[in-house]
């Protein structure tokens, strides 16, 4: 089993690619990650070196990895955070032609924009290229609650609203999404929510599940998030039981990193949590 994880990365912390691939590895994977930056650290710290990768680098790597015979056996290309609008149709460009060449390939983009603290964090280029191209080409989304709504045009305050939202995004391309993040109208406090819809031929079917709203906001916990549930899918998972095993794992990282009281999350430390998360929380079919 082979994911294609296409995302930043850094050399201390632990966003994109940097925390990714070992869930993913954990859970018996091969790895095949492919960066769209080089930083010493992600943005919020005093300083930060490095760069955004030249586009035509990243389009060189993926040649690379086609020529290597990988989108042939790979089961899923996972997109993350990209840097530049020329990256992002570098990528777009090479999920439409692994896809031409494997029809099995499932995609996986993880709509990386921003968020309900800072807003939109890209460059102003990059959004609707996402919503554009690499939303379209993609069989799963993973939008935070922020960029369902800035993708989806509209509020989605309460959990109708998120499901015509994502009824609205089928339309043009993926079959599965899966809001992170999620605060709605009827989330109790204390908690926080994460959302899966999915749709099968003219069936619609969604899922939430609630965990404890911890303390603490570390970077990287939506790259984490959907590596854990394409982990789980690419290991024979079905959406719900995907959606309660990552929300389950990701919350034993963070009630780990609480507990430490570090900035960054304690991933490696929580190894055996990410394969066999202690507390279960469990997706409720919503119904409709």
């Amino acid at each position: 089993m082979t994911v294609i994880s296409i995302q930043s990365q850094v050399a201390y912390g632990h966003v994109g690619n940097s925390a990714a691939v070992f869930p993913m590895q954990l859970h018996g994977i091969d790895v095949i990650a492919v960066p769209t930056t080089l930083l010493s650290n992600r943005p919020g710290y005093p300083t930060i070196r490095g760069r955004v990768l030249d586009a035509q680098l990243v389009a060189d790597l993926l040649l690379g990895v086609e020529e290597r015979g990988a989108v042939d056996s790979a089961h899923t290309i996972l997109s993350g955070y990209l840097g530049s609008p020329e990256i992002a149709a570098v990528v777009a460009d090479f999920v439409t032609r692994a896809k031409a060449r494997n029809p099995a390939l499932r995609y996986c983009c993880d709509p990386v924009l921003g968020d309900r603290d800072r807003g939109l964090f890209v460059q102003a280029d990059i959004p609707p290229l996402v919503r554009d191209r690499l939303c379209r080409l993609a069989d799963i989304i993973t939008p935070n609650h922020f960029e369902l709504e800035w993708l989806g045009g509209a509020k989605a305050a309460t959990l109708d609203r998120v499901i015509a939202a994502a009824r609205a995004l089928m339309a043009r391309g993926p079959s599965t999404i899966v809001v992170t993040s999620a605060g709605l109208a009827d989330t109790p406090d204390g908690q926080i929510e994460t959302v899966a819809i999915e749709r099968s031929g003219q069936r619609l079917q969604a899922w939430r599940v609630r965990t404890p709203r911890l303390p603490i906001s570390p970077s990287g916990t939506g790259d984490l998030f959907a590596a854990l549930f394409v982990s789980a899918r690419v290991c024979g998972s079905n959406t719900p039981d995907a959606l309660g095993h990552a929300a389950s794992a990701i919350f034993a990282v963070l009630e780990r990193t609480a507990a430490r009281g570090t900035e960054e999350m304690r991933i490696v430390e929580s190894a055996a949590l990410l394969a066999h998360p202690p507390r279960r929380f469990d997706a409720i079919d919503i119904g409709i």
